[in-house]
Parts: C-alpha cells; sequence; structure tokens
C-alpha cells in the first residue's frame, strides 16, 4: 500500500485559457480540490510555497481552512522556503493549523528553490550570519522550529503577568501535541537527505535533485531514500520515517486526455543548471493510457522506495478536471501497480 497524495503549486493567471485567473481563485479552487480529493480517496493534500510569484505564498491559513472543511486527508506543503520564516512565529501558526485539522498536517520545509527576485529573504528581515550561505541560514530557522515543536518551555514568564502563568518557563501556543514528528525536509541531495535522518525529519524528494552521479534520476533519487533510511537506522530513532516523491503522471483515459498531454513531449530525463554552476537532474514526466503507465512505471526505483507519492496537478485547469486526473490514477494505475 502507497500512500497517493496531490501537489499543487497553485499559478494563476489573468489569462482566459486559465480557470485560476486571480489569487482568491487559486486559494478558493485549492480548498475545494482538497475537498473533492478526500472525497475519492485521496490521502494527501499538499501545497507549494513561492514567494513573490503569482503562486501559493503563505500556506498556513490554507492549510487551516483545508482542515476546518475536511476531516480525514492528510494536508501538507511542499515545500516551506526557511530562509522567509522565523521559527517562532511559524510554531505558532503551524500549531493552530494542526489543531484546527485535528493533528492532520505534514509540513514540508527546506532551502526553498530558486527565486522569483535576488535574495528575497533580506525583504523578510532575514539575513545569514558572518560565514553563513543562505542554505545554512535556512538549516538554522529548521532547527530552531523542530526544537520549538518539542514543546519545551523557554522563556522565562514575566513575575507581574497580565495573566496567571502555569509553573516554570514558558513555551509558545498553542501547541500541538506529534507535530514534531510530521515534519518533511525536501532534500535536494544526499547529504542533506542524511542530515534531516539524523534530526529525525522524514524525506520529501521532489522531481527534480543535484546530478551527483550521472545515473537515471529515478536511480539517484532511490540511492537518496536508502542513504536516508540508512541515516535514520544509524541515529537510533524509536519510529519508522516516512518518505514522500513527487511524479507528474497524467492517465489518458479521454479525448481531454489526449489533448492536454497526450503529445509525449518529455518522455526522458533532463539535466539543467540551477542556482549557480551545478548541474541538476529533473525527472520525466509520464503520459499515457494506463496499461502503458503501469508498464513505465514498474521501473521507476525510486517510487518503489518511497510509501508516499504526491502527483503534481495542472491547478490552471480547474477543480474538476484535477479531480478527473486523480480519480484516473487511483481507479486505473494504482490497483494495477499495489498501490491500492
Amino acid at each position: 500500500m502507497k500512500k497517493i497524495g496531490f501537489l499543487s503549486f497553485g499559478h494563476w493567471t489573468p489569462s482566459p485559457q486559465s480557470q485560476a485567473q486571480s489569487a482568491a481563485d487559486v486559494l478558493l479552487q485549492s480548498i475545494d480540490l482538497a475537498v473533492e480529493a478526500e472525497r475519492l480517496g485521496v490521502d494527501g493534500a499538499y501545497f507549494r510555497v513561492h514567494h513573490f510569484a503569482r503562486q501559493l505564498a503563505s500556506p498556513f491559513p490554507l492549510l487551516a481552512a483545508v482542515g476546518a472543511r475536511t476531516k480525514k486527508i492528510e494536508i501538507g506543503t511542499g515545500v516551506i522556503d526557511m530562509r522567509y520564516e522565523n521559527p517562532h512565529y511559524m510554531a505558532e501558526d503551524a500549531g493552530s493549523a494542526d489543531l484546527i485539522a485535528g493533528g492532520r498536517l505534514q509540513l514540508g520545509i527546506s532551502r526553498g528553490s530558486p527565486e522569483q527576485v535576488i535574495e528575497g529573504w533580506r525583504h523578510f528581515g532575514h539575513h545569514p550570519a558572518d560565514g553563513e550561505t543562505d542554505a545554512d541560514l535556512a538549516r538554522r530557522h529548521a532547527e530552531t522550529f523542530l526544537e520549538l515543536l518539542s514543546g519545551k518551555g523557554f522563556a522565562q514568564p514575566n513575575p507581574r503577568p497580565m495573566f496567571s502563568n502555569p509553573p516554570g518557563l514558558l513555551r509558545l501556543e498553542p501547541y500541538s501535541e506529534g507535530l514534531r514528528d510530521r515534519i518533511w525536509w525536501g532534500a535536494g541531495t544526499n547529504a542533506t537527505a542524511v542530515w534531516a535522518a539524523k534530526l529525525g525529519m522524514n524525506l520529501q524528494s521532489s522531481t527534480l535533485k543535484f546530478d551527483e552521479t550521472g545515473e537515471p534520476f529515478h536511480v539517484q533519487q532511490a540511492n537518496q531514500i536508502r542513504a536516508f533510511r540508512a541515516a535514520w537506522k544509524d541515529a537510533g530513532h524509536t519510529r519508522t520515517p516516512r518518505v514522500s516523491v513527487s511524479r507528474s503522471i497524467f492517465a489518458l483515459v479521454d479525448d481531454r486526455d489526449r489533448a492536454y498531454f497526450g503529445r509525449g513531449e518529455q518522455d526522458g530525463d533532463q539535466f539543467g543548471y540551477i542556482d549557480g554552476p551545478r548541474r541538476a537532474v529533473f525527472g520525466r514526466s509520464y503520459a499515457a493510457e494506463p496499461d502503458v503507465l503501469v508498464e513505465q512505471l514498474k521501473d521507476d526505483e525510486a517510487i518503489a522506495e518511497a510509501d508516499t507519492l504526491l502527483l503534481t496537478v495542472p491547478n490552471q485547469l480547474g477543480v474538476a478536471y484535477n479531480a478527473h486526473v486523480l480519480e484516473a490514477i487511483l481507479t486505473t494505475v494504482a490497483p494495477a501497480l499495489g498501490w491500492r
């Protein structure tokens, strides 16, 4: 069995061809898609976070709204860029959203992706310390966030408070028990996957990673997952970690699907450069008749290694069509591969 969720980047554009022409459209449709996904039996509703872009940004109002409208589906991010985050404020927001959802949050965090603006985190008031890189800044914020989610008191109470305090040092409120175990790190390298394992975070691996061996994307990603699990075991954690991979997968079951995705434009991995001189490998998209998809996906080593699969959705095509995309995977592909 494999958990299956959707991942939405939340694009919007004021174009007649888009079903999401404004930020309001994207936010409201994201909630509606989560409701539809839960009805279909999808396990998770995940949302990407990008700043300074016509895409989903501040995640916690959306996560709280989805939590209030649904009952069972996991609600997550993939990923929150920790260079931009105040860990203390984020801990309060995350605790609130998780309590509203009844403990269903699965928060993916990371160093983030290439940006729309130059050093955008500086506009949010965050600066690397002397000798730090922006990646170091993200990891420092992440470690602080994890410590705050432990629920340990750390702040000296005022001797004359406005309201009475419990004894001892105070923690941030509201506190949601168990959320610390539902934090995921989006790793772009084997080394950051190992680092995440040592800190007791679950692993999210996206549709791209830095090219470390020249092997096919799914092989490198599978090796990253194995390195993560080995590091987790070495760290002595007592719980079983979770691992997700993201894929663009479309079952061509009607003429709409064939018109949108039946051209076979990306049937192999791509290599390129992001954030400077390091080469990255981008995983292929899958779009084919269901029986062909099943045979193709059998060979994807990383999907086989992961316990959770996040399906990227073309959100600008609207809620009804994206629900159709998810239902087609659940009914024609997942059973044949033993995912359901």
